[in-house]
């Protein structure tokens, strides 16, 4: 499966899901108010791994009867699987348990802590220290990686992870970030195993992106952790250890900067940052 191919099926995929569970999207327990108080479903995201893991399974079929790849996965393709599950997972219970009467809205790193100092968990530092604990999983290839290039590189999934989340505030801004991420990534990548690895989810992204800019959807903390961290797992898997480093460099300074700042505001002041944002909105 090329890249090309790869990223084509994660969309078709990905858009034959959501007009297929539209109903068992629309459900209470997603009903989410957004931005502008209208209510859409979130936890949208759940059809990136969906669509991922139906892919995924198709491949599999295809290659046990002789058709593209051996049925097996690789060990690319089963880091972006558990990368897509275990964030996902994590992002969807903050997506529903975390919006419960008497579960707080406590945000970022300073709210969560806040919240546990006073005794009390919130889904989003759940979802933090599971995150964390997942990327470890993700990048402790055995034999490979040193203490130190461990923890470096599990703090750049993390984050990348992590950023997803803080970016996913307005409809498409995650999806449109996360593509402008990935076209050098893909390109540094190219045909490897990694980059074929990484493209349905991408694509998956892609075929979302009109209902995510359309309302008709949000990804939620489901999706935007789920691209977050896959981007990381990529520029992992794929890259240098200099650009790795690099990498965790700018995802570490962004989400400092996101404790401080608010993205959005910072968008609605720059012409530039605030006409792309707004490209492809129904309003």
């Amino acid at each position: 499966m090329t890249v090309l191919v790869a990223l084509a099926a994660g969309a078709l995929t990905a858009v034959l899901l959501w007009y297929v569970t539209i109903d068992m999207l629309a459900i209470p327990a997603l009903a989410r108010s957004n931005y502008r108080d209208r209510v859409v479903p979130t936890a949208g995201g759940l059809l990136v791994v969906l669509a991922v893991l139906v892919l995924e399974g198709g491949r599999a079929v295809l290659g046990a009867f002789g058709v593209g790849d051996d049925p097996g996965l690789t060990a690319a393709r089963s880091l972006v699987l558990l990368a897509a599950f275990g964030f996902g997972f994590l992002g969807f219970v903050d997506d529903t348990v975390g919006h419960v009467p008497g579960a707080g809205d406590d945000r970022g790193f300073r709210g969560h802590v806040g919240a546990l100092l006073r005794g009390r968990v919130t889904t989003g530092l759940v979802k933090l220290v599971g995150g964390a604990a997942v990327a470890v999983v993700l990048v402790a290839t055995p034999g490979s990686v040193t203490g130190g290039r461990l923890v470096l590189d599990a703090m750049l999934v993390a984050l990348a992870a992590n950023l997803g989340n803080l970016l996913d505030r307005a409809p498409g801004r995650v999806i449109k970030v996360g593509l402008v991420a990935y076209l050098p990534l893909a390109f540094a990548l190219g045909t490897t195993a990694v980059g074929v690895a990484v493209a349905p989810v991408m694509g998956a992204a892609i075929g979302l992106l009109l209902p995510d800019l359309r309302e008709r959807l949000m990804l939620g903390d489901t999706g935007a952790n789920v691209l977050g961290g896959v981007l990381g797992v990529g520029v992992v898997l794929g890259l240098g250890a200099t650009t790795r480093t690099v990498v965790l460099v700018v995802v570490a300074v962004l989400n400092i900067a996101a404790e401080l700042v608010s993205f959005s505001a910072v968008i609605e002041r720059v012409p530039a940052l605030r006409a792309f944002d707004r490209l492809g909105r129904g309003n």
